[in-house]
C-alpha cells in the first residue's frame, strides 16, 4: 500500500496552516504591543501619538484575521488574535473613559464580544490609574467622573451571567474589576476628607491673622 500521496497531501496542507498560524501569531503580537503603547500615551496626555499606535494595532489586527480567514477557522478562534481584540478595544473604552466621550461599540471596533467585554475589565484598571493622576494634580471632580463610569462599566459586566466558556472567563475580570473599583472609591474618599480637612485649616487660618474688631489700629 502506497500511503505516500496522501502524506503528501498532509505535509502539504499542515505547512500551509503553519505559515498562516505564524503570520496570524506574529500580527497579533504586534497588536498587542501597539495597544499597549497606546494606553500608555494616553496616561501621558499624548492623544496624536495614541490614536497612532491604536490604528497601527487595528491595522494588525486585520492582517492576521486575513491570514487565517475562512481555511483555518480553528487557528483563528485558538485565542491569539482574540487577545489581541481584547487589548485593543481595552485602549479604544480607556481613552473614551479617560476622555469622558461616548464608547464605541464591538460592531464599530470589529472585535468580538467576549474580547470587548474582556477589554473593558481591564479599561477599568486604567481608569484607576487615570484618577490617580487626577488626585496627585488636585481634580477631584474629573476623578469622581470616572469613577461613576467605572461603576456603570462593572455594572454591565456583571449582568453578562453566561458561562465562561462563551464570555471568555469574563465572571474572573468582573470580580477584580469591583475589587479595583472599591479600593479607587476609597482612595478618592480619603482624598476628599483630607481636602474638606485642608480648606478647614486654611480657613481657620485665615481668620485668625485677620484683626479682630477691638485691636489696635496705627
Amino acid at each position: 500500500m502506497d500511503l505516500s500521496p496522501l502524506a503528501d497531501r498532509f505535509q502539504s496542507r499542515f505547512q500551509e496552516k503553519m505559515a498562516a498560524r505564524e503570520m496570524a501569531l506574529a500580527a497579533a503580537r504586534r497588536s498587542i504591543r501597539s495597544s499597549a503603547n497606546a494606553i500608555r500615551a494616553i496616561h501621558r496626555g499624548e492623544l496624536d501619538q495614541a490614536h497612532r499606535l491604536m490604528e497601527e494595532s487595528r491595522g494588525a489586527l486585520s492582517g492576521g484575521r486575513d491570514a487565517v480567514a475562512g481555511a483555518h477557522p480553528d487557528v483563528h478562534f485558538a485565542g491569539f488574535l482574540q487577545d489581541a481584540e481584547k487589548e485593543y478595544a481595552e485602549a479604544r473604552l480607556t481613552e473614551a473613559l479617560v476622555g469622558g466621550a461616548d464608547f464605541p461599540g464591538p460592531d464599530e471596533l470589529e472585535v468580538g464580544m467576549a474580547p470587548y467585554l474582556n477589554g473593558m475589565a481591564e479599561a477599568i484598571g486604567e481608569g484607576r490609574r487615570a484618577i490617580l493622576d487626577l488626585l496627585r494634580r488636585g481634580e477631584f471632580a474629573e476623578g469622581e467622573r470616572i469613577l461613576a463610569a467605572m461603576d456603570d462599566m462593572h455594572y454591565l459586566l456583571a449582568s453578562m451571567d453566561f458561562p465562561d466558556a462563551i464570555t471568555g472567563n469574563l465572571r474572573r475580570s468582573t470580580d477584580s474589576a469591583r475589587a479595583i473599583i472599591e479600593r479607587t472609591r476609597g482612595d478618592l474618599s480619603v482624598s476628599l476628607v483630607q481636602r474638606s480637612l485642608r480648606d478647614a485649616l486654611e480657613r481657620h487660618a485665615d481668620a485668625l491673622a485677620q484683626p479682630g474688631p477691638d485691636a489696635p489700629t496705627s
